[in-house]
């Protein structure tokens, strides 16, 4: 597996954590598309960085017509010399209507067109073949010299799509490069669930599961001893617990046998009782739905989970990339086989 790490970029903090995660060893970084814009943030990172590939973890698809992503990322393709990945994920609907402005409909059939959209643009580009793309929500058919960039070097960005449930996870393997697993998934759900959707879309495009990288942030609750991995574990059970209350996510509560506390929990929030939620998650919850463990046997952890799971698997938090405390670790993740079963 590679290890990544993703930040949430502050655009007036001087401190160059991009530059800082390639020196820590780590293999990429992403930006999520949260209060900041990703693009730019990455824009700054592809000229303080050699090495470490560049992904948006991911930026929003829906608010943005497919010309516009594409061009976004054809140049930071460019500005990185090819370490780019330009990670997507649909939103939910509230927020693609009300905050952005923007249409909602039939979202994996949707990203599907948008994914087909973006290889039909830069085609154009690398080629100079007339643009004609003609689908059932985008349509692209005019493009004149003087806004083409032209043939890019460094060819297309990787396509990372996001997904949570089946069908969404169908067209990662129908049209995309990688597929990104949310933080609220198990090994068993990976295994039972997700990659067998996987599976079925790469066969409907005649591909095959080396033609697809699969990656995730997962929950990590860690420290030096037990008593910090018990804190981190109980800090992480209210951000567990909001997750949980999502008729969305409810598919891997159901798989593990915990289906009724979704609308339990999903009750709590409406009504603000955010650290109740968080008590109804035992330690037998936390530490499935999270990687729990010391520093130093994290490593180990994360290898015997996701080792033929995970393709990539992506650290969260700027303390994974300062924190001398965690060099151990990303040494070690490189070098430990993991424990037999």
């Amino acid at each position: 597996m590679k290890l990544d790490v993703s930040f949430s970029p502050d655009p007036g903090n001087d401190d160059d954590v991009p530059a800082a995660a390639e020196r820590a060893g780590y293999d990429a970084v992403f930006v999520p598309e949260i209060n900041h814009d990703p693009f730019l943030a990455l824009a700054v990172a592809a000229k303080s960085t050699s090495r470490v590939q560049l992904g948006t973890g991911i930026a929003v698809a829906f608010s943005r017509n497919p010309m516009t992503t594409a061009l976004a990322a054809d140049d930071l393709q460019r500005a990185s010399r090819g370490r780019f990945i330009l990670g997507l994920g649909s939103q939910v609907k509230a927020h693609i209507e009300r905050r952005f402005s923007m249409p909602w409909s039939h979202p994996a059939e949707r990203m599907k067109e948008y994914v087909e959209a973006l290889r039909a643009i830069w085609r154009t580009w690398h080629t100079g073949e007339p643009l004609k793309f003609e689908g059932r929500f985008y349509r692209h058919t005019l493009m004149t010299p003087v806004f083409e960039p032209g043939h890019n070097p460094y060819g297309p960005p990787p396509v990372f799509v996001a997904a949570v449930g089946e069908r969404m996870t169908q067209v990662a393997g129908e049209v995309a490069d990688g597929l990104i697993v949310h933080a609220f998934t198990t090994p068993k759900y990976l295994a039972e669930v997700t990659l067998p959707a996987l599976e079925r879309g790469l066969a409907a495009s005649g591909r095959g599961r080396a033609d697809v990288q699969v990656t995730g942030a997962m929950f990590v609750a860690t420290g030096l001893d037990d008593a910090e991995v018990a804190a981190a574990r109980d800090g992480l059970r209210e951000r567990i617990a909001f997750y949980a209350s999502t008729l969305a996510y409810r598919p891997v509560l159901d798989l593990h046998g915990w289906g009724e506390l979704q609308p339990q929990l999903n009750d709590m929030a409406r009504r603000g009782e955010w650290a109740e939620m968080g008590r109804l998650l035992d330690d037998e919850k936390v530490d499935t739905l999270a990687v729990v463990g010391r520093l130093d046997e994290l490593a180990e952890i994360f290898h015997r989970r996701y080792d033929g799971l995970l393709d990539r698997l992506t650290f969260t938090g700027e303390g994974a990339i300062h924190s001398e405390r965690y060099a151990p670790f990303v040494r070690a993740f490189r070098t430990q086989a993991p424990a037999a079963p």
